[in-house]
């Protein structure tokens, strides 16, 4: 017989090999990416092939460094970047606030529900990931424009007598984003509440606990790293988000992964994009670290 594979029965020196994969993996994909953008950031941009100078130079025996700061000082001072930001991080926040609300009573409904249920709840939820995300937006185009599927309906069913702007509009960027990261939310929530401990909520009841006292004591609290590890994994991506804004938002949606394509390929001001890349990480890095503490607590609770 095949006993499960398990890190606790590694030798150390096996543990230590384990961990080369992973590490290779994100020093290759995530911090050589980010020292790239970091080294062009610090660049200055000129016409050419790349459009930006070398950070070292070697001329006559000598190696000088040059780090230009033009695009770190015209996030600081321009306040395009500053409202880009602030808007960026404001929609990524409600957007995340709506997942919540919305993705904790399905993530809910879908961990009590019987095995046959939630196994067709869970492929509902994961369906939409089967298509492109291109076409799941331009979807949408076709459903909130003036003369579009939902302006349609409501007139059909008297509800309305003109259509409803909301094409180009901020509300359907939120829609696009909510639609598009719920699953995000639905599916780690799903999984810590299906393991949280049935007898703990049998005690309760035993003890003459209601049903709401149950959920906001013991339900709720031991669901939070599930809640905040899906909120992160909504947050994060929304921040940085262009597809959707670009496809459903107006021209006054003007947020931080839109000015980042601006610079890169309208403006090609290359170290003002990278500089505008590295600022988003950093101002990401706190999500990041919480995210990073919910996941430890929940590999916690799995021993």
């Amino acid at each position: 017989m095949i006993n499960n594979f398990s890190f606790k029965n590694l030798k150390p020196d096996q543990h230590k090999m384990a961990i080369i994969p992973p590490f290779a993996w994100l020093v290759l994909f995530l911090l050589v990416p980010f020292l790239i953008v970091l080294k062009i950031s610090f660049a200055e941009s000129t016409f050419g092939i790349p459009p930006y100078s070398n950070l070292l130079e070697f001329k006559e025996g000598v190696i000088s460094l040059a780090l230009h700061l033009e695009g770190y000082i015209l996030i600081f001072t321009d306040g395009l970047f500053f409202h880009a930001y602030l808007n960026s991080l404001k929609m990524a926040v409600i957007t995340t606030i709506v997942c919540i609300l919305l993705g904790y009573p399905m993530a809910y409904y879908i961990a009590r529900a019987s095995e046959k249920t939630r196994n067709i709840l869970l492929l509902l939820v994961i369906l939409p990931f089967w298509t492109s995300l291109l076409l799941r937006v331009y979807a949408w185009v076709g459903i909130l424009r003036n003369e579009g599927l939902l302006n349609n309906a409501l007139m059909w069913l008297g509800i309305i007598d003109t259509p409803i702007e909301l094409y180009r509009t901020d509300i359907a960027v939120y829609i696009g984003m909510v639609y598009t990261y719920l699953p995000f939310f639905i599916l780690p929530l799903y999984t810590n509440l299906l393991k949280l401990d049935q007898r703990l909520l049998d005690a309760a009841s035993d003890l003459g606990a209601k049903p709401f006292s149950t959920f906001w004591h013991i339900t709720l609290p031991l669901s939070m790293p599930g809640v905040i590890s899906g909120a992160m994994l909504v947050f994060i991506p929304t921040v940085g988000e262009y597809v959707i804004p670009e496809l459903l938002g107006g021209t006054d949606v003007y947020m931080i992964g839109r000015v980042m394509w601006d610079q890169y390929f309208t403006d090609s001001n290359w170290p003002v994009a990278a500089a505008v890349a590295v600022c988003m990480i950093l101002l990401l890095l706190v999500p990041l670290v919480i995210y990073q503490r919910s996941q430890a607590q929940l590999m916690k609770e799995d021993k």
